[in-house]
């Protein structure tokens, strides 16, 4: 088995792509020890030290480290462990670990306004249809969180949580997309 590796535009993430399916459906962020625990996988990867978060996609893992620590004597670490979870076949939660979450792990949801039905379904559409396979491409993900009075809220996560281009990246190009496709957005902000 061969996994290979790619750089993210957040220096502290790499994404980690093992050839096959990682999570068929959705994603799945792990950014503490106690949340990993819910997945084998990540609680190995959180053992290594500097491992800060841990993000399933589709067909990748993203992997962050802690400011100030090094690639190069982790990465080696990391596709050690990797290579031995996908060899062995072993599964990527624990029975309880597709349900399981840790209390102040998960954002707010800010809630849609029940009249902006339709305004939220083309908001909804664009980002799972524009937003979110090119945040994929850079080992992150972007979580619809709400739409109120003309403002989207989404959370970043995986390589985009904490990305030196994450603003620029939200304000100029997705806010920017939204707006032209959806006028009613007047502004979109992290959750």
């Amino acid at each position: 088995m061969f996994i290979e590796t790619e750089t993210t535009p957040n220096p502290a993430t790499l994404k980690f792509l093992p050839g096959e399916i990682v999570m068929a459906t959705g994603t799945r962020e792990f950014t503490s020890p106690e949340a990993a625990a819910a997945s084998p996988l990540a609680e190995a990867l959180f053992t290594l030290g500097d491992v800060t978060g841990v993000l399933y996609g589709r067909d990748f893992i993203a992997v962050t480290i802690a400011p100030g620590a090094e690639w190069a004597p982790l990465k080696p670490q990391v596709l050690a462990l990797l290579l031995d979870h996908f060899v062995a076949q072993a599964p990527l939660f624990t029975s309880a670990g597709a349900d399981f979450a840790v209390p102040g792990e998960d954002d707010t949801d800010y809630g849609d306004d029940p009249a902006d039905a339709e305004i939220v379904e083309q908001i909804k559409d664009l980002i799972e249809t524009r937003v979110r396979p090119a945040v994929a491409n850079d080992g992150g993900d972007i979580i619809y969180r709400g739409f109120r009075e003309g403002v989207v809220y989404l959370k970043m996560q995986g390589a985009c949580s904490g990305c030196p281009s994450s603003t620029a990246t939200l304000k100029h190009g997705i806010e920017s997309l939204l707006k032209h496709y959806v006028p009613e957005v007047s502004e979109v902000r992290a959750a």
